[in-house]
């Protein structure tokens, strides 16, 4: 493996540890919201509270991660995207600005305001999909170089079918991770109520999550025709993939298992997750750039492959002893500890 490969593959693995752990945040943010709005409270947000409080802090070392290790091994990705992103990087930060701010009001303000917990829950569903706009201009064609500088065409961009296709896919998998998480949480804490009404809206949001994906490979095939062809050639992990996606979604409608099936979605979407990678190797974005292009240089190369690695061995860990602590303790589940991360 060389260390093109090596240094995509770790960014890769945090990028995942991102979707994964910010979809649980995004999504319980959203259901916080909504149940304010249809006075669910009562079911939903104790649970929600004691599971956002520990973890909220932690989401985003995920993403910067990522973000400081794209440019420190392909310092070219700056070049192309520096730019053209300024305006969805832009809106995902004003959003995350909303979602603390949500923070210091709820603690220190009046609980339980509805204007802040929708506030908090509508950005969450927007973060995901302002951010997954960058997955739509690596595909190519919405990027032009106008005298040696990139250029964005915004209309191109915001009007095609494969956009909304991904962000539709973005806000689908958001909810539905949230919810079958949420769901082995709620059962986990003995709160058969919020279990019920979680396990509802997992299986509500499955059925978008996967005509979603669906419309995402069709729209491929006539924007990105290459692409599109080594996706198809990597179709037994994208089947294998849907064969857990509906392990899941029986377990979770024989309501059985509830544990099993957070491990059956984050093995589902690490397979899909993976395998949409490994389909879009080598670009970063079509056709202009590659990660052999503009690779930074060797030494440096090993240096951040070393130090994301130790980082990354800091960090697992330090998830495990937070989940462990809070989220996975007996006490702390079921509402007899209210300690706060």
């Amino acid at each position: 493996m060389n260390l093109e490969i090596l240094g995509i593959s770790v960014l890769w693995i945090f990028l995942f540890g991102y979707v994964i752990v910010a979809s649980i945040d995004f999504g319980a943010g959203f259901f916080n919201a909504y149940s304010l709005l249809t006075n669910r409270s009562h079911i939903l947000t104790e649970i929600i509270k004691r599971y956002l409080s520990p973890v909220w802090e932690v989401t985003n070392v995920f993403l910067v991660f990522f973000f400081v290790g794209i440019v420190g091994f392909f310092p070219q990705t700056a070049f192309y995207y520096g730019t053209v992103l300024l305006v969805p990087v832009s809106i995902s930060l004003i959003l995350l600005a909303v979602r603390g701010s949500y923070y210091a009001f709820e603690s220190y303000g009046s609980t339980g305001h509805k204007g802040y917990a929708f506030a908090y829950g509508v950005a969450g569903l927007l973060i995901p999909a302002s951010l997954s706009v960058v997955l739509t201009i690596s595909e190519g064609g919405f990027i032009e170089i106008v005298n040696g500088k990139p250029v964005l065409d915004y209309w191109k961009l915001y009007t095609n079918p494969l956009s909304w296709s991904i962000v539709l896919l973005s806000i689908a998998a958001v909810l539905y991770i949230s919810a079958v998480f949420l769901t082995w949480y709620a059962w986990k804490a003995k709160d058969k109520k919020a279990s019920d009404l979680m396990r509802r809206y997992a299986l509500i949001w499955a059925a978008p999550l996967i005509i979603t994906a669906v419309g995402i490979v069709i729209e491929m095939r006539g924007h990105n025709e290459e692409h599109y062809e080594r996706m198809v050639s990597l179709w037994p992990m994208f089947g294998l993939s849907g064969i857990l996606f509906l392990l899941t979604v029986w377990f979770i409608w024989r309501k059985r298992n509830y544990g099993l099936s957070v491990i059956l979605l984050i093995l589902q979407f690490a397979l899909a997750f993976f395998s949409y990678g490994a389909s879009h190797y080598p670009y970063l974005l079509y056709p202009y750039l590659t990660i052999h292009d503009g690779f930074t240089n060797e030494e440096m190369a090993i240096a951040l492959v070393i130090a994301f690695i130790a980082g990354l061995c800091l960090l697992l860990p330090s998830i495990y002893l937070l989940f462990r602590l809070f989220l996975f303790n007996k006490d702390y589940v079921t509402g007899e500890r209210n300690d706060h991360a």
